[in-house]
């Protein structure tokens, strides 16, 4: 389990029905933040009178599974839509009347990136990745099979490069093909996306360049247009956006998935779908 050193909550988002402490409200909160999953036992104490805060109520939250517990106190606001937890001297505010995760929405943009599943999906998960990463092609299926398969009309994934070129030597010329392929045509991006990490193990630096000329002239679109596009790297500044975007957010490496702004690492199915559930019950309930 983990839990947020610090953070100061709110459940106004529910306050319309309610406008005072209550706790089915907060373990709900509680369980969206930290993507505690169902066999997390919580057990909420009843509010006591905060000598530290006043105006303040204190909430001991027990918090179990398995073998492992953990306990946690929250401070909680007279109207109960204000909540801190840990040590109140030392919080990380969260604009919360819209998301948890709003500081990293407002850092997101998805306008005039690679896409697919709809624009209006109650959940949007964007991924940063580099197309030579090898844990990026091994969570490539989860990404364009078993979520299309899964949600098709609730997940919408926005694809933003992220090439680490350290390590990854072509990383970089890639991403420059893949936003020159994107702006000739948005849906053949992800047939790049796909060919890319099935043949990730036999490309080099040196023949990248004329490997994705092969295959564009394959796929119906114009080579010559592709390779002065690729000469010229048009399009290296949308990439460069995407990186110092990345680099803002807190990326480290790749893949990293922001799932409505929940910032999480490369995950196995079972992990992201729980997240996923979690926020289409929370965009359920608004």
């Amino acid at each position: 389990m983990r839990l947020a050193p610090f953070l100061l909550l709110s459940v106004a988002a529910f306050a319309q029905t309610r406008n005072a402490f209550d706790k089915a409200t907060l373990e709900s909160y509680l369980r969206r933040v930290e993507i505690f999953p169902v066999p997390v036992e919580m057990k909420i104490d009843d509010p006591k009178p905060s000598k530290l805060l006043p105006g303040f109520s204190e909430v001991a939250v027990h918090i179990s599974h398995e073998e492992e517990s953990k306990d946690e106190l929250y401070y909680i606001s007279k109207d109960g839509q204000t909540i801190i937890q840990g040590d109140p001297a030392n919080t990380t505010i969260f604009n919360i009347n819209k998301s948890p995760f709003q500081p990293n929405l407002d850092l997101l943009h998805t306008v005039n990136q690679p896409s697919f599943g709809p624009a209006n999906a109650p959940v949007t998960i964007v991924e940063f990745g580099d197309l030579e990463c090898p844990s990026c092609k091994a969570e490539a299926p989860i990404i364009r099979e078993i979520i299309p398969m899964s949600y098709p009309d609730k997940v919408r994934v926005v694809f933003k490069d992220y090439p680490l070129e350290l390590i990854h030597p072509w990383a970089r010329a890639a991403a420059d093909a893949g936003r020159c392929i994107f702006h000739q045509n948005a849906q053949t991006f992800w047939k790049f996306y796909d060919w890319m990490y099935a043949t990730q193990e036999g490309i080099t630096p040196a023949t990248l360049n004329q490997q994705v000329l092969d295959w564009a002239g394959k796929n119906g679109l114009d080579a010559d247009k592709l390779r002065a596009c690729m000469a010229t790297k048009e399009y290296d500044s949308e990439v460069a956006a995407n990186i110092a975007e990345g680099k803002a957010l807190g990326v480290r490496g790749t893949p990293s998935l922001f799932v409505n702004g929940h910032k999480i690492g490369g995950v196995e199915w079972p992990v992201l779908e729980g997240l996923i559930k979690t926020e289409l019950e929370a965009a359920g309930k608004k």
